[in-house]
């Protein structure tokens, strides 16, 4: 024992014990700058993550209702355009069609400086002015499924409108076995829109043109929804018996008519061509009480709407009219207008 003792005297008296004290410190504090070290590389990461995964823009997308699922469907159009151009964009809309909420939501959409804005113009309403304030505050401005030709907006969404009068009026001779008398439901917000003016133009054109035993017995104008519509049939049956189709020209008056064709015993009778894939519109199309419809493709026009602000914001570059595609619903089949 004594001899180990003498040992680490003399280990100690040269020094060999203080150098592995100061060996130790040195060590822990080479420890503790390479935590430090891959902490602060940690963080850096996280930072460089969040700049990358940060979206580019932010984007505000006006629709006019929460109730239709017309609308719900453009919605999931723009959320994976959104998640594909990686930007972020906000979805307003009143709860039910309110164009002067419509209107708001489009001031506060410039209010807050976003990047660009997708809107819906409600039918005969004139949002040139307040489009026009975006477009001079440089926050370009796409319309969809309306237009507001006038304005500085930077391009249209949707669909050709002469074309889907084109469509319907085929719907109409395929319904009607190419011997039809039909009539036409506009509704009276649509009826001064160029727009809807175009549409039964084309329906009136391919009529002339391709379908020769196809007549148009009367243009009716719905003023209150699906009641008004509902009361447009029962005219109908009453005062036109040898009506065989209607062409209806809006979702709510799509419905009515459908109604009314079943509450006065004429499914089958009295084919009908409209608007929308509602759940209540197909399951009435399924049933066959609707021959068929002809829209706007609304995922199509969710996304493309997004894509399009995204070409404008990085290529300053995009054609004044992106064609969605008509979308067109029969019971029989299921298919897109190319």
């Amino acid at each position: 024992m004594r001899h180990y003792i003498r040992k680490v005297k003399a280990l100690n008296d040269m020094g060999f014990i203080n150098y592995i004290k100061e060996n130790v410190i040195n060590i822990a504090l080479i420890i503790a700058i390479m935590i430090t070290g891959a902490m602060i590389t940690n963080v850096n990461k996280r930072i460089n993550s969040f700049v990358e995964d940060r979206p580019k823009y932010h984007f505000y997308m006006i629709a006019p209702n929460l109730s239709d699922p017309f609308w719900q469907e453009v919605k999931k159009g723009a959320d994976d355009a959104a998640k594909h151009y990686s930007v972020a964009y906000e979805f307003k809309a009143p709860r039910f069609n309110d164009p002067e909420e419509e209107k708001r939501f489009l001031n506060i959409a410039i209010a807050s400086e976003v990047d660009g804005i997708v809107t819906h113009v409600p039918y005969n309403e004139d949002f040139t002015e307040v489009i026009n304030t975006a477009a001079d505050e440089g926050i370009p401005v796409v319309t969809m499924e309306n237009d507001a030709a006038a304005s500085k907006r930077k391009t249209f969404v949707g669909v050709s409108n002469f074309l889907l009068g084109e469509e319907a009026a085929r719907l109409v001779n395929d319904a009607t076995g190419g011997r039809g008398n039909v009539a036409i439901i506009i509704n009276s917000a649509q009826r001064d829109v160029s727009s809807q003016n175009i549409a039964i133009s084309g329906f009136k054109s391919a009529v002339a043109k391709n379908y020769k035993n196809i007549s148009i017995a009367d243009i009716y104008t719905s003023e209150m929804g699906i009641l008004s519509a509902e009361d447009i049939v029962g005219r109908i049956v009453r005062s036109q018996p040898k009506v065989n189709a209607i062409y209806v020209t809006d979702a709510s008056d799509t419905l009515g008519v459908a109604q009314a064709v079943v509450d006065y015993n004429k499914v089958g009778e009295i084919k009908i061509v409209g608007y929308g894939d509602s759940e209540d519109i197909l399951d009435y199309i399924n049933k066959g009480v609707i021959y068929g419809v002809v829209m706007n493709d609304p995922y199509k026009m969710g996304y493309n709407s997004i894509k399009s602000l995204v070409e404008i914001k990085e290529e300053n570059n995009v054609s004044a009219f992106i064609d969605t595609d008509l979308k067109i619903i029969t019971k029989d089949d299921m298919t897109y207008a190319q």
